[in-house]
């Protein structure tokens, strides 16, 4: 028998956990699969934007892995928290996968950047998501303007809930409070922001073109900015999906702008240099200083972003070019990627921001540490898309059976579970998941919508603790 804990519940997780069902070298795997959350899914049902169902019904393929009996779902399970060290982790499974994604959203560097109305794309995303670690916000949407940073599908999700009124989101999951919120949102101008060009943009055609499909909102283009980019000028040898969003842009700037109360400004070639705080303004070469240089950048809300045009230098990079323009907002949203943090008891690379591994082994000290393995962002970093994920658990899990002989043969809790609340975990199981569901389709029904995810901690453990 070989006892395995795969820690996380998002895709990489799971497919760590389908991968091991699927196996027939070693018989008898038993699955523990742990979260620091009450429910599954990871960035399924708190990433993906609610009204891509298409995407959010991959719950229904991830579920019947956890379905399995061989697999136990535990969630309300922090790892890393006293107790329960990795070391520990290990003296109750023969093996242990780390699943647990990057956390952290990366900074601008820029002064100004945590004035008021600042925030990160993350932190958006979470709230109307409903992760029960947001906060409570309103996001400064009594703003006519926003701007995000970034040119990922993460800031097209984010400008196209924006640009959305609450009628075309009422029938999605979002919690009832950021519904409100959106409803009443003043928001009219999103100015989605990039400092290379559209050919070198990270968004995918698919997501590009649910843009132009709003019947709320125009997408307004420069074709001025497209002209810059070499790939717009000569697109013949960009990549397919490049190619595509190239053509996407190239129609919109060709076409007059429909008159819709909305407007998306996909802008190319500006970096930001600051933000600016009321009753301050930063000198034109402010990017040069760290952030707080300049009088008066903490305290205030932000009013305004300084961007430094940009151009392409050849090498597939951009440089600056001295010239700058601001763009009024109170509310900026920064989407400029991801980055894994540590987790105590595991060795971690600062720089890249993902455990050391070879094959999904984790290294210590440059050797393969036994029983200990990772999959997904937190083994190769946050790139690629939710499918990437499956041959980077199915390489993980190679390791781990060509270990399995060696790993069986050491004594671990014969009860896991028991061990764990021996410990003073508190996991919360399938049924009790199971519960949170009932409980979000009952509120659901409450307010005269589909289901309404339950966005606080309190909430989800009172429902996943309920008698039946």
């Amino acid at each position: 028998m070989l006892r395995v804990a795969v820690v996380g519940s998002g895709p990489s997780g799971v497919y760590t956990a389908q991968a091991l069902l699927q196996q027939s070298l070693v018989p008898d795997v038993f699955v523990h699969v742990l979260d620091r959350l009450p429910c599954p899914f990871g960035l399924v049902r708190y990433g993906v934007a609610p009204d891509h169902e298409k995407i959010k019904s991959l719950q229904g393929n991830l579920r019947t892995v956890l379905e399995d009996p061989r697999v136990t779902f535990l969630g309300n399970v922090r790892v890393g928290d006293t107790g329960l060290s990795p070391q520990r982790l290990r003296e109750l499974y023969h093996a242990v996968v780390y699943c647990v994604g990057a956390a952290a959203d990366r900074h601008l560097g820029v002064p100004g950047e945590e004035l008021p109305g600042s925030r990160s794309a993350t932190d958006f995303v979470s709230w109307y998501s409903a992760h029960p670690d947001a906060e409570a916000d309103d996001f400064a949407l009594a703003t006519p303007s926003a701007v995000v940073i970034g040119v990922g599908n993460v800031a097209v999700d984010v400008a196209r809930v924006l640009a959305k009124d609450a009628a075309e989101l009422r029938s999605t999951d979002v919690p009832a409070g950021a519904l409100t919120a959106l409803g009443r949102s003043r928001v009219r101008d999103i100015h989605m922001v990039g400092r290379r060009g559209p050919s070198q943009a990270k968004f995918t055609t698919k997501e590009l073109r649910e843009l132009g499909a709003l019947p709320g909102a125009s997408v307004r283009v420069r074709p001025e900015e497209l002209t810059l980019d070499p790939g717009f000028v000569d697109p013949s040898g960009l990549p397919a999906v490049n190619r595509r969003n190239v053509d996407v842009l190239r129609t919109w700037a060709a076409q007059p702008p429909a008159d819709r109360p909305r407007r998306i400004h996909l802008r190319f070639f500006l970096r930001p240099v600051a933000l600016l705080g009321h009753g301050s303004a930063p000198p034109a070469d402010a990017g040069a200083a760290g952030p707080g240089a300049w009088p008066g950048s903490a305290g205030v809300g932000v009013r305004a972003v300084r961007f430094e045009r940009t151009a392409p230098d050849g090498r597939g990079g951009v440089v600056g070019t001295g010239r700058y323009e601001d763009i009024d907002a109170r509310l900026v949203l920064r989407s400029v990627g991801y980055r894994g943090v540590p987790l105590p008891g595991l060795p971690f690379d600062a720089e890249r921001g993902t455990v050391p591994h070879r094959a999904g082994r984790v290294l210590r000290e440059g050797a393969p540490a036994p029983g200990e393995y990772v999959a997904g962002w937190i083994k190769r970093g946050p790139t690629g898309v939710i499918g990437t994920n499956r041959p980077c658990a199915k390489e993980t899990v190679n390791s781990l059976l060509a270990d399995a002989p060696r790993l069986a043969s050491r004594e671990v809790a014969a009860d896991p579970l028991a061990a764990l609340r021996g410990l003073g975990q508190e996991p919360v199981e399938w049924p009790g998941w199971l519960r949170i569901e009932e409980a979000e389709a009952a509120l659901g029904r409450e307010l005269g919508r589909t289901q309404v995810k339950i966005p606080d901690w309190e909430g989800l453990l009172d429902a996943a603790r309920a008698r039946p």
